[in-house]
């Protein structure tokens, strides 16, 4: 019984928050997908010729991002990999 009643106060928790996160969903995404593309350039900045100080620190995520580097530099109206030595499209 105490099982049920918490699944249901879970479901309408999830509810409520779906209902009051609704008008905000689509600037919620456009700031998230903002913050993405920030640290994206942060963590490519140095192969693009832009000092970065935490290159040491940014250089182990390189590998991890690859895969979402084409949809970025797309995303960033650069037809072509902005890289001289890598090529992903």
């Amino acid at each position: 019984m105490a099982g049920r009643i918490l699944g249901a106060l879970r479901r309408l928790n999830e509810l409520g928050t779906q209902y009051y996160n609704a008008p905000y969903r689509a600037a919620i995404a456009r700031a998230r997908r903002d913050e993405e593309d920030l640290f994206m350039l942060l963590v490519f900045s140095e192969m693009m010729g832009i000092p970065n100080p935490a290159a040491w620190s940014t250089l182990e995520l390189q590998p991890l991002l690859m895969d979402r580097f084409h949809e970025w530099h797309t995303r960033m109206c650069m037809e072509r990999s902005p890289l001289d030595h890598f090529r992903c499209c």
